[in-house]
């Protein structure tokens, strides 16, 4: 890697990072690691090795952030969808929102998974311009100057290991694409088990609309984050408001002799049957996941009803 940053320098580490940025699974640290040590010997400046990352994590970080302002959570779901780890994708990301506010745009640089939906959903959930700009560049500032400066401390460990790597000619690229393999297998066989373990019966819009209406109401329960439903203040009527981790909390408003529906807006309903498979598991024998969630039940043009920040 230290030979082909020294032949094409800077552009290879801003193409590095703008394709990590924009979703694709090629890890930037390396390369930066890699720039700063030899930014010690004297290839080029360490500021431009700085710059052109800066630059290029901006840019990759703005256009999600556009993209989220503009279309919402659609641009999430679209990125959950291809994500090797589509459990922890939206929900995770939301969750730290709630609880770090800003700050979490600093530290999603250092959190697998997080750095890409974190722009996104800064900008769905319309957080200003100015405020993007600050906090997602202190993240950028602290993630690319400490690879850079490890490297340039490490400088001499780094080229020694890398002379080594390449006196194993052939055999060192095959073990480095095999590794790289099994992590992406690793990550796309833990990706079916949790579809897997998703496969539960659903519920249609038309029929939970006919139960609705009928003489056996269902308690149906939206399930979305809170960040989530201010996102989206609207619910299907009568719907309560439980978090996932308030489920274990308040079964009393969930009767085990009655149908109990839950929806999300996240990806394959994944909240939604997952808390489903959690009362199944406790003896629940008349629980559903709402197949495509609020979104299609929106789509359906079923009434809604519009509640403000905390209801239940």
């Amino acid at each position: 890697m230290d030979r082909l940053i020294a032949q094409y320098g800077l552009v290879l580490v801003f193409a590095n990072v703008l394709l990590e940025q924009l979703g694709l699974p090629i890890p930037a640290v390396p390369a930066l690691v890699v720039a700063g040590a030899l930014s010690a010997e004297g290839e080029f400046s360490p500021l431009a090795a700085f710059g052109v990352a800066f630059v290029a994590c901006m840019m990759g970080d703005a256009a999600w952030y556009l993209a989220g302002r503009r279309y919402g959570r659609r641009v999430m779901k679209l990125l959950c969808r291809v994500s090797l780890s589509p459990d922890s994708c939206v929900r995770q990301t939301e969750f730290r929102f709630e609880r770090w506010g800003k700050l979490t745009l600093v530290l999603s640089k250092f959190i697998p998974g997080l750095s890409t939906i974190a722009p996104p959903l800064a900008g769905a959930t319309r957080l200003g311009w100015p405020s993007f700009l600050v906090f997602n560049g202190i993240g950028v500032v602290i993630w690319a100057g400490a690879a850079i400066a490890a490297g340039m401390l490490f400088h001499a460990q780094i080229n020694e290991f890398i002379v080594r790597l390449e006196g194993l000619g052939t055999l060192a690229a095959e073990a480095i694409g095999v590794l790289l393999g099994g992590y992406i297998a690793l990550k796309w066989w833990e990706r079916r088990r949790f579809y897997k373990m998703l496969r539960v019966a659903r519920i249609g819009v038309d029929e939970l609309r006919a139960l609705i209406r009928g003489d056996k109401r269902p308690v149906v329960v939206d399930v979305r984050s809170p960040g989530a439903r201010v996102l989206d203040p609207r619910f299907i009527p009568g719907a309560l408001a439980m978090d996932v981790a308030e489920v274990d909390r308040r079964l009393e408003q969930l009767p085990a002799d009655r149908e109990i529906i839950f929806y999300c807006t996240c990806p394959n309903e994944a909240s939604a049957a997952q808390v489903a498979k959690k009362l199944l598991g406790l003896g629940y024998t008349k629980v559903r996941p709402l197949h495509g969630g609020l979104d299609a039940w929106i789509a359906a043009g079923y009434e809604v009803e519009r509640r403000e920040q905390g209801g239940k």
